[in-house]
């Protein structure tokens, strides 16, 4: 069961108390405290000296510091060079290492999708502490939009085993669509908290505070479930030289999407294509007003023009 309770006063219209829905149509939690199967989870979890194992979502993307190019063939974002970690998955990473050292032990995968078999941002998050990876590359997957990228990541957490907790960003800076995580816990069949502020486990029970324009709401739910946190729920480590040199020898396993078993993927699973590109034409110059006395009513009468006032 999932239980909202607001703790603002504009929140307090959409205060529920919700059961998802089993697969079947009964309105009977299908988790019961159980993992989907062929999951091995480090259960009872918690901040209880029991293991916990989180599984967190990682994209690496062209450093945001370098001019970005659309591949003039697809109309697509050049990802042909060095990639780097996402800076909103580190909120994710620290939360993940953070919640494992709470619960006395456990560990810390990751998941990706990237081109090229590129590695160095998941390399960064294993200097950071995470103790393996599983890279999804595959020149099929050009092309993929949201959903198949949420089934690819879902097969792949599943071929890592589970865990007790899914942890993405919100969105990522390369991309913007904000439905990832949703779609992934769908995909999963898992219950999903997005926007998480806060994180705490006790038990085998997750407590959020799901931030909101109005303030937070407090959510509960069983594991194992998907969260998205957002940027500032915890501040990111840096890695050590110690940790990048060990991330050097941690596990990180290589698959395609034939691998997984999912299909179909790229242009022919999103069904679209970008068939053109318009270049944004530039700004036109501004208007400069000189003060010469008057220059208030020049202002006045050019904000009446565009009935701003």
């Amino acid at each position: 069961m999932t239980v909202f309770r607001a703790v603002t006063d504009d929140a307090k219209a959409f205060t529920t108390s919700r059961i998802r829905k089993h697969a079947n149509g009964s309105g009977m939690d299908p988790f019961q405290g159980t993992a989907p199967v062929g999951w091995v989870r480090a259960v009872p979890v918690g901040n209880n000296g029991n293991p916990m194992n989180v599984i967190v979502c990682v994209k690496q993307i062209p450093d945001p510091a370098t001019p970005g190019a659309l591949d003039p063939g697809t109309n697509t974002l050049k990802r042909d060079g060095k990639l780097i970690l996402d800076e909103s998955d580190s909120y994710g990473v620290e939360m993940a290492l953070q919640l494992v050292d709470a619960a006395g032990g456990g560990e810390v995968s990751l998941v990706s999708m990237a081109p090229n078999g590129e590695v160095s941002g998941m390399r960064t998050a294993l200097a950071m502490g995470a103790s393996k990876g599983m890279l999804v590359s595959d020149p099929a997957l050009q092309g993929s939009d949201a959903l198949t990228t949420a089934k690819v990541l879902a097969a792949a957490i599943n071929k890592l085993g589970g865990a007790d907790l899914i942890i993405a960003a919100t969105e990522s800076s390369d991309g913007y669509t904000g439905t990832v995580p949703e779609q992934l816990a769908e995909v999963l069949g898992l219950p999903s908290v997005t926007f998480a502020k806060k994180v705490v486990i006790t038990g085998g029970t997750l407590n959020v505070n799901r931030q909101t324009e109005a303030g937070y709401d407090e959510v509960t739910c069983p594991l194992p479930a998907v969260i998205s946190v957002t940027a500032g729920v915890v501040e990111p480590r840096y890695p050590s030289f110690k940790g990048i040199m060990a991330a050097k020898s941690k596990p990180l396993e290589t698959v395609t999407a034939s691998d997984l078993g999912v299909t179909p993927v790229g242009w022919a699973g999103a069904g679209q294509s970008i068939v053109s590109v318009t270049q944004a034409e530039a700004r036109a110059a501004g208007e400069i007003i000189e003060d010469d006395g008057e220059g208030y009513a020049k202002i006045v009468a050019f904000l009446e023009n565009l009935k701003v006032i």
